[in-house]
């Protein structure tokens, strides 16, 4: 078992490198399945994802009309070709707000950490599919690595927007996203563990305000551009920029910002975005005075 982002770094020596591998491991050792069990479930989680992704591309909006068709619209503009992000940044923000407009629309996703972040990893790792030529089981390694540095995140700092802000949803799945990334792009689980810390440095403080209480505004478009940080902080790592915070403390930082984050930011609609003149009038349209 391993309880921090050294312990990921240390523990993946004796699996050469793998931290794929190491976490399949420590799963089975904390749930007692086998290792044809653990796989099977990433494997129906791999699936979900992928389908939220196509569904999330059809045009219709969400219930409340605050969101729904803007993937379409961004995949119709990867199609004509003149964007300036690049292809793969720009699929990934595609794929991440496909997702989360499937999320709005009560459809099925996979909460990776949780159903506010739920575009970030799918969004990443299509891409990176896509970019890479990753096979299907290098694709299953992802999300399982991606599950390592997410596992210390949860334990030690927090995945909830509500204890921690949207540093803690956002922040945690563009870097576990991040991390996966360098070690799927030959990096080592060293730079990978430095592409998380200067992610979640990127992030911290990131308030938690859903307009009208709904995960729509502003949390699709974040999804989307966390997505594009995961792949700049991966590029950073992989070219040798290393954080000069260790990323152990930058994960307890993170813990430490959620915890002196106001309420007011925190899940609660009461701050931010949500109280914006716009803010409350579409609370109201929705649900009324």
């Amino acid at each position: 078992m391993f309880y921090s982002i050294k312990d990921i770094v240390d523990q993946s020596v004796a699996y050469n490198g793998s931290v794929s591998e190491l976490m399949i491991q420590t799963e089975m050792e904390l749930s007692n399945r086998s290792r044809n069990e653990i796989l099977s479930i990433m494997e129906k989680n791999f699936q979900i994802m992928q389908e939220s992704i196509q569904d999330g591309l059809e045009n219709s909006p969400s219930r409340t009309g605050l969101s729904g068709g803007d993937a379409h619209r961004i995949h119709q503009y990867l199609n004509e070709g003149n964007f300036l992000s690049g292809q793969t940044i720009l699929t990934a923000v595609r794929n991440a707000v496909a997702t989360n407009e499937v999320n709005a629309k009560m459809g099925l996703i996979c909460a990776t950490p949780t159903a506010g972040s739920a575009g970030v990893l799918p969004a990443v790792l299509f891409a990176a599919k896509e970019k890479l030529n990753l096979t299907h089981e290098e694709c299953i390694s992802f999300l399982f690595t991606a599950g390592a540095f997410g596992l210390v995140l949860a334990n030690n700092a927090s995945i909830s927007g509500a204890e921690g802000g949207c540093q803690a949803e956002v922040g945690s799945a563009s870097a576990m996203a991040s991390a996966a990334l360098v070690l799927h792009n030959g990096g080592t689980p060293t730079q990978a563990s430095h592409a998380l810390a200067m992610t979640i440095k990127n992030m911290l403080g990131l308030i938690c305000d859903p307009v009208a209480g709904l995960v729509e505004v502003p949390c699709v478009k974040r999804n989307a551009l966390g997505s594009s940080l995961a792949f700049v902080s991966a590029d950073m790592a992989l070219a040798g920029v290393q954080s000069k915070i260790p990323p152990d403390e930058v994960v307890h930082c993170m813990y430490q910002v959620g915890k002196t984050i106001p309420g007011v930011f925190k899940e609660t609609a009461e701050g931010g975005l949500a109280t914006t003149p716009t803010g409350m009038r579409y609370m109201e349209d929705i649900f009324g005075d």
